[in-house]
């Protein structure tokens, strides 16, 4: 960094002469270097899949980067994952408000929107620091899926597909490619984990692999159990082959 500018990274409110904020640019610099998290829509409902690496001791069956914020609506997390259960409980907050006062659940952009809102806060007074996390916000409305990905500089959009943390620009490329509408949640959920494999270290089994479902039947976030993760990525091992033929 140039020693001219070197000084705007200390403070927050602060523009620097060429018009950035350095302290959110490292803000997404730490979402840039967590594990990957991945949210695909398909005509049957909406996979969230993640990257975890468990310790050899850690109790593997509970999931440190995927959230249940309403009935039907999950979260994907890539960064300091402890913002993100900061977010996550804001989020819960604002769903079950929302509910007790409509009497009908939330939409999904509403909650994208309340959670970008709040980021744009924290880039903009004295005293605070970014949020260093990203988020993957998904669930199912009365119009049907819907898929929003908030970073720390409070910027929110839809997406059909997308990527977030370590590999990401690569498995983003990788989606763009092989995504289609009309594909099965099978489909979805087998492309979801061949986007983990093909930036991960382990190329093999699905013991890093953490995934949950949002179906537009039952519009109910639910936890993909360890067995039919296996069954994605057996599928998932046998498209890749044919891609590479």
């Amino acid at each position: 960094m140039l020693p001219a500018a070197s000084g705007y990274d200390r403070a927050i409110t602060v523009f620097s002469p060429d018009g950035r904020l350095y302290q959110v640019e490292y803000a997404i610099e730490t979402v840039r270097r967590g594990t990957l998290a991945i949210g695909i829509k398909s005509k049957d409902g909406i996979i969230l899949a993640v990257e975890e690496k468990p310790r050899k001791l850690q109790n593997a069956e509970i999931t440190q980067k995927i959230f249940q914020v309403d009935d039907h609506i999950g979260v994907a997390a890539a960064g300091y994952i402890p913002d993100a259960r900061s977010q996550v409980d804001n989020a819960r907050f604002f769903s079950q408000s929302n509910r007790m006062i409509y009497d009908e659940p939330i939409e999904v952009e509403s909650v994208a929107k309340h959670l970008a809102d709040q980021c744009q806060q924290f880039t903009q007074y004295a005293g605070v620091r970014p949020f260093g996390v990203a988020l993957i916000i998904a669930g199912i409305n009365k119009s049907g899926g819907s898929i929003f990905l908030t970073d720390p500089s409070g910027t929110y959009i839809s997406y059909d597909a997308v990527a977030i943390g370590s590999g990401s620009e690569q498995v983003t490329e990788y989606l763009e490619k092989y995504y289609k509408k009309d594909m099965s949640l099978e489909e979805a959920a087998s492309l979801a984990i061949e986007s983990i494999y093909l930036v991960s270290e382990e190329k093999e089994g699905t013991k890093h692999v953490k995934m949950a479902e949002i179906l537009n039947d039952t519009k109910i976030l639910t936890k993909t159990l360890e067995k039919d993760i296996e069954k994605y990525a057996a599928k998932a091992k046998e498209s890749a082959a044919k891609r590479q033929k």
